[in-house]
């Protein structure tokens, strides 16, 4: 296990994530489809970084290295779910909004109160997300 990653910049990097992928959830159902896969996979682009943990410096590990696609999509399946329920056009935007709100706050309170950081996703996939000057 590594040191537990500053929580406000696990905050922020996932907003950076979330607004990428609520963006492309405004294009009519091709935009659901891109912004569910972006979710899900996020963590496995750029060495186990998304681009909110590329900006903010964190990144994506497992006991093994840095995240892999199958590691990213275990971890963040609970996030992808409402991007595809965008899908429907404007109550499925409404919709999704909200479940991903619900889903947040939870995965939050797990954040804060998990001794490494780690939310349910991370459990899931054995993953943990840390600062990369602490690797």
């Amino acid at each position: 296990m590594y040191k537990k990653a500053d929580i406000f910049q696990r905050f922020i990097a996932y907003a950076i994530d979330a607004v990428i992928s609520n963006l492309c959830g405004m294009i009519p159902i091709v935009g659901g489809l891109i912004g569910f896969l972006y979710m899900l996979l996020r963590d496995g682009l750029m060495d186990g970084q998304s681009i909110g943990k590329k900006l903010l410096g964190l990144k994506t590990m497992t006991g093994f290295g840095p995240a892999t696609y199958s590691d990213s999509a275990r971890r963040n399946i609970i996030f992808a779910i409402p991007n595809l329920i965008t899908v429907i056009p404007i109550i499925g935007w409404g919709m999704g909004i909200i479940l991903e709100i619900v889903i947040w706050v939870v995965e939050i309170y797990r954040v804060v109160t998990d001794l490494y950081g780690r939310r349910y996703g991370d459990e899931w996939a054995g993953t943990q997300v840390v600062s990369e000057k602490d690797l």
